[in-house]
């Protein structure tokens, strides 16, 4: 009987399956094929995504690097939650010896900071509003279930489609998240958040993540709807998003004149369990 060693965090209920590389490699199975199974929710852990630490980049252009699949067995450039998971994760097991440094991921090098207050505030860097690179390929309305939305696509390194509602984000994220997903307009898929301002300082934010379904939370989607709510004149540039599965604190100094701006995001990490898993 072959067991790994694993952990299991979350952040805001965003939850992740974290595996050493070595512990990886006495599976013998694709990283998307571990995902899928670890993830399951019936025969798995259960996880909305899996993270192997990737200790090869150390030394390099960043101080480390990760491997992160979506529960489908697909890959992310980037998650906010996750990023919080793993930063705490490897200062705590001795991957890096300090307490802000830098992690190579598909969507470039992010820069994770443990705070004094228990908290970890992740420079998610800036966001990218060219519909090329976003990508995003369509009108800024979309028709979907015989409704049209008013969208703001945005990437934080991964593609969001950020939806501004006087209805209930929930209803609306169970409802139109699966189609707005796969819409033609974004040929990578999307993110989906519907967002409904509740103050210039604070919003709420459901999400259909693309690869996933619906989350407790989304650290890239806080951000990208901060991002939509600033431009739009909705909340100022420190904002509280409450996600289903607990509040989150994002930073950002942008405007419609300068959107060349890091943004930040700021929330808690934290240790489930520790398991042994049989495969």
């Amino acid at each position: 009987m072959k067991t790994i060693k694993l952990t299991k965090m979350h952040g805001c209920g965003n939850d992740f399956v974290i595996i050493d590389y070595p512990e990886y490699e006495k599976t013998g199975m694709k990283m998307d094929e571990l995902a899928k199974k670890v993830c399951d929710r019936h025969f798995g852990v259960g996880a909305d995504g899996m993270i192997i630490p990737d200790g090869l980049h150390s030394g390099k252009e960043a101080d480390i690097g990760w491997y992160f699949y979506n529960s489908d067995g697909s890959t992310a450039q980037m998650c906010g939650n996750g990023m919080r998971c793993f930063a705490k994760y490897a200062y705590d097991n001795k991957f890096v010896d300090k307490k802000a440094f830098s992690v190579q991921t598909l969507a470039g090098v992010i820069k994770p900071e443990l705070l004094e207050n228990g908290l970890i505030k992740v420079n998610i860097g800036k966001p990218i509003l060219e519909d090329k690179k976003i990508p995003f390929w369509g009108e800024r309305k979309i028709e979907v279930l015989g409704r049209e939305f008013e969208i703001f696509p945005v990437s934080m390194g991964n593609p969001h489609c950020v939806i501004i509602t006087e209805d209930d984000p929930m209803e609306l994220a169970l409802k139109y998240g699966p189609k707005i997903e796969k819409h033609e307009y974004f040929p990578e898929k999307t993110n989906v958040e519907f967002v409904k301002v509740k103050s210039n300082m604070e919003i709420d934010m459901r999400v259909y993540e693309r690869g996933c379904g619906i989350t407790l939370a989304c650290g890239t989607g806080a951000c990208a709807s901060v991002v939509a709510c600033v431009l739009n004149n909705l909340t100022e540039n420190k904002v509280k998003v409450n996600l289903l599965g607990g509040p989150v604190f994002v930073e950002w100094q942008g405007s419609k004149d300068d959107t060349n701006q890091d943004i930040f995001l700021i929330g808690s990490a934290n240790y489930s369990f520790f398991a042994e898993y049989v495969l």
